[in-house]
């Protein structure tokens, strides 16, 4: 390009877009990359600008000298009134007005006159500014009136130019802007007076009780309608709800339709304690010990035009937060076809979710900065989720500026470049407004959107406590403030759209409604006694988990024919070849290809399979590799993706390095996809401690508490190799002491059939009456090792076993003298020595392997222990120090089956604080004494 060229093309740049190009320019010179391609590409052909005075004159050309200052300061004025418009805004309903600064409103902060402003044509300042629109004074008015209203916004977090652009232009022209009849502002009062009027009547008749009433963010109930409503009409077939107790009575009452006369039931029958109702349930769901009422769930079926579609509000614990990820688990399993091979891409319209949270807890929480983390992954993402922070301005007793360290408790979303829209929860046609701009972004940009309704608490965290005593101020001006019902009310009155008297009407009714439910249900049940169901009894059906030899055969040929133009890593492909010889004479099929198979066999059944974790892909071990790498081009290869024979998909991701957002997630998956055999994987089964809540509040309780049934796997490396306090223990021993009712399987595997197996008797039984979740402990170091390696026929013509004894000892029963319990790697290690010891030693004791811990094998110990007439001690083996592992749990069982007068010994570490030594040659020393005292035949007596 020519100087003259050049010069022309610098020189069309002129108003707003000259002060971004120049801008753009400067950052460029310093740091090109600071630019995105499209720019840099054009300075690289332009060069330099011309002369500040060249370009200069050119813009006075246009709008004369006199103006070209106050150009440049009218610019910075508009994009102030943009980024910073929400500190002056309307948002609280407790202020007249904004509460922080306004001087970046202020024209003189500027050295702008009104004058000057009037003289600026608005295209020069206001790239698109509407047809009405003429000059920079009424650039100003416009944006300062739409910015700082009772609907705030944050966007300057937005990267992406073309996003920003749809925001600001739905703003700045005006399209949240609804209007409303006279029949849509009566129906939405008449809803407000059923918010109202049901937390008032709970107050006054159970007195005293908690409930965590929504008055002061009333408008969440209207909000969630209008969403719901909108959803309906895309024919979205289920919207997830995931909230914390703070107004979930009344969400269940009026958005999913749980009958008043339940509700009041289970005050007057139990005030803090959920029992539960024999009939009458409308899709609530309940366990065999239940919850505490604020904490239950329910599906509510509306019937559509052409489908039906379910709304579902989750069951959470008091663990607030960590209800986000298991809903969002929830939502991917509902957009998702999985009964075809390969991968399910979800459908992001068929399903969506709403998250409320807590003003404390958002920025508290740290799980809610995971499930954000989750919204734009592959194998997480749900196309956008609608957050609405239920801002009350208090966290229990505690003030919003000692809970946080930002402005807003929404400002943790501008990280995920999420976009914010304050608004003042008095004000009811704002917020239908917020939520129908909410629901556009979220279908037209497939991403999170975040909704900050701030208003206020009437009254204390629970009903029981007085806030006056830690907020009085506070409190004083919230007992003063009217309720947003009788706010709006009194507009329509001055609307003239009904009068004084017809408002007042429309709350007796109310009123008058809820005193008949109320008076009925006294009459009729007072002193029902209700029934709780009951756990059914431990242990899980046999089923048959058998695959015929040439279906596995066939199977893994296929897995190892890859496309001929795909090249594997020359290392890796001599390591995955070895597998074609596992089914030739003397062939073993070791743990990693025992997986694949089961996989495998499992899509063959038509069953789903999902698996995630931190490096789950290749495995963190690097032995699993189910998805191939061309080490020429990086493409991607998925042999389970294309079996012949498959019937179902098959996911397989590498998760982010999280755990509590995670597994939440796969348990809600596998909630939802009560068909699939969903499992999740820990990089090290120490790490799974950082989900703790989820598997206390959701994973070992969520069947009894709600009737809630998953199936999810557990899969959590475990084993003694010395590699210190956080890579050794995954903490089963904790797994065994929430074990109870049949709540789930717990096991530490000795061999890959036994996996094989157990996996696909996990998958027969995923939705079915027997379905709970199964924890396995998992091996590292005995992936690879010869005796966890099994013949194919234990896969085709073999079983899960409970208990298996170990080969070649107490052939002669009445010999043996000492019985040897373990589970899991110690096992192997017993083996392993075994060979050197005295033959006569294979005689005087029997080793036996504890394969599932919980339920624990009874009838199966209580048998062996039969065989042994003679038998002195019965010793219980393991790694873990005496107060972890399963002897803590497990030696009851031990003790209560043992014959009389037969000693029980424990042989292990000692009591600790920490999992285990970080010293290797220590470990080495303690690993030896183990085994050694094992294997010694003694008079009985426990060993330390």
């Amino acid at each position: 390009m020519n100087n003259n060229g050049t010069k022309k093309v610098w020189e069309s740049f002129y108003g707003p877009n000259m002060g971004y190009i120049y801008e753009a320019y400067e950052k460029y010179q310093v740091d090109p990359s600071s630019v995105d391609d499209t720019l840099r590409s054009l300075f690289e052909q332009l060069g330099p600008p011309p002369s500040e005075d060249t370009t200069v004159e050119t813009v006075a050309e246009t709008v004369g000298n006199q103006d070209l200052k106050s150009i440049v300061s009218a610019m910075k004025l508009l994009r102030n009134l943009r980024r910073f418009g929400h500190l002056a805004a309307t948002i609280n309903p407790l202020e007249e007005m904004g509460s922080k600064s306004s001087r970046f409103k202020e024209l003189d902060s500027y050295n702008l006159t009104r004058e000057q402003l009037e003289r600026i044509p608005a295209d020069l300042v206001w790239e698109d500014a509407p047809h009405f629109i003429r000059n920079g004074l009424e650039a100003y008015e416009h944006l300062s009136n739409v910015y700082s209203q009772s609907i705030a916004y944050e966007f300057e977090h937005i990267h992406d130019e073309s996003e920003r652009k749809w925001l600001d232009s739905y703003i700045e022209q005006e399209k949240i802007k609804i209007a409303f009849p006279k029949e849509e502002r009566i129906k939405l009062l008449d809803r407000l007076l059923q918010v109202e009027g049901f937390e008032k009547f709970l107050q006054q008749t159970f007195v005293g009780q908690k409930r965590f009433s929504i008055e002061g963010l009333d408008m969440l109930v209207p909000m969630l309608d209008k969403l719901i409503e909108s959803g309906c009409e895309d024919h979205t077939e289920n919207i997830f709800i995931g909230m914390a107790h703070r107004g979930r009575l009344n969400v269940l009452a009026h958005v999913l339709g749980k009958p008043y006369e339940l509700i009041f039931s289970e005050f007057h029958h139990s005030p803090n304690k959920e029992l539960v109702p024999s009939e009458g349930s409308r899709g609530i769901n309940y366990g065999w010990s239940g919850d505490v009422k604020y904490h239950l769930g329910a599906n509510l079926e509306v019937q559509g035009e052409e489908r039906t579609i379910t709304i579902n509000l989750a069951n959470n614990p008091s663990h607030l937060e960590f209800v986000n990820p298991v809903v969002q688990g929830m939502t991917r399993a509902a957009q998702q076809e999985r009964h075809q091979k390969g991968f399910p891409n979800p459908d992001k319209q068929k399903a969506f979710s709403v998250l409320v949270h807590g003003d404390a807890a958002f920025p508290g929480e740290g799980v809610v900065a995971e499930t954000l983390n989750l919204s734009r992954l592959k194998g997480y993402e749900t196309g956008g989720t609608i957050h609405i922070i239920a801002n009350n301005q208090l966290g229990f007793t505690t003030d919003m500026e000692d809970s946080r360290s930002t402005t807003y408790a929404s400002d943790l979303a501008k990280g995920f470049e999420i976009p914010i829209l304050h608004v003042n929860a008095d004000d009811p046609e704002s917020c239908i407004a917020v939520m129908v701009f909410a629901y556009e972004y979220r279908k037209k940009f497939n991403k999170d959107i975040l909704i900050d309704l701030v208003g206020y608490r009437r009254f204390g965290h629970n009903e029981m406590d007085d806030p006056g005593t830690t907020q009085p101020q506070l409190y004083e001006k919230i007992k003063n403030h009217p309720t947003v019902a009788k706010r709006y009310m009194n507009v329509l009155v001055s609307k003239q759209l009904l009068t004084e008297d017809e408002g007042k009407q429309k709350e007796k009714d109310v009123m008058s409604k809820l005193q008949t439910i109320f008076d009925q249900l006294s009459l009729q049940s007072a002193e029902e006694k209700k029934t709780i169901p009951k756990p059914v009894a431990e242990g899980i059906p046999v089923v048959d988990t058998t695959v015929s030899v040439d279906v596995l055969k066939n199977i893994n040929h296929n897995l190892l024919s890859w496309p001929k133009d795909f090249n594997v890593y020359p290392k890796l492909e001599k390591i995955l070849k070895r597998r074609e010889k596992a089914f030739d004479d003397g062939g073993r099929v070791d743990w990693a290809l025992a997986e694949t198979l089961a996989f495998a066999t499992i899509l063959h059944d038509g069953k789903p399979v999902r698996l995630t974790g931190q490096d789950s892909e290749r495995g963190t071990f690097a032995h699993r590799h189910l998805v191939l790498h061309d080490f020429k081009n990086n493409d991607r290869y998925l042999p389970l993706h294309h079996l012949p024979d498959a019937r179902a998909s098959f996911s397989l991701f590498n998760s982010p390095l999280s755990e509590s957002a995670v597994l939440g997630f796969e348990y809600g998956y596998s909630v939802q996809a009560q068909e699939a055999l969903v499992l999740w994987e820990a990089q090290f089964g120490d790490f799974v401690n950082v989900a703790q809540p989820i598997i206390d509040q959701f994973i070992a309780a969520g069947r009894a508490k709600w009737g809630q049934k998953s199936s999810l796997v557990m899969l959590l490396p475990h084993g003694y190799e010395g590699q210190g306090p956080e890579h050794s223990s995954g903490r089963m021993e904790r797994f065994l002491q929430s074990a109870a009712e049949n709540n789930w399987t717990v096991a530490n595997l000795t061999s890959a059939a036994q996996y094989f197996h157990i996996l696909r008797r996990q998958a027969i039984i995923t939705d079915g009456e027997e379905a709970r979740p199964l924890i396995i402990m998992t091996p590292k170091s005995l992936l690879r090792h010869g005796l966890t390696a099994s013949s194919p026929t234990e896969l085709s013509n073999g079983k899960f076993n409970l208990l298996v004894e170990q080969p070649g000892t107490g052939e002669t029963p009445e010999k043996v003298k000492k019985l040897v319990l373990c589970s899991g790697k110690v096992a192997i290690d017993l083996a392993t020595e075994l060979e050197n010891k005295d033959p006569e030693i294979k005689n005087l004791l029997h080793i036996a392997r504890v394969e599932q811990l919980y339920p624990f094998p009874k009838s199966e110990v209580k048998e062996l222990f039969k065989r042994f007439s003679n038998l002195e001690e019965v010793c219980w083996v393991q790694e873990e120090p005496r107060n972890m592992g399963p002897w803590p749990v497990l030696q009851e069982y031990v003790r209560d089956l043992v014959p009389e007068g037969v000693k029980v010994a424990y042989v292990g570490r000692h009591k600790r604080s920490s999992p285990s030594t970080g010293e290797p040659q220590i470990h080495k020393h303690e690993q030896a004494r183990i085994i050694e005292d094992a294997l010694y035949v003694t008079e009985g007596g426990e060993k330390e």
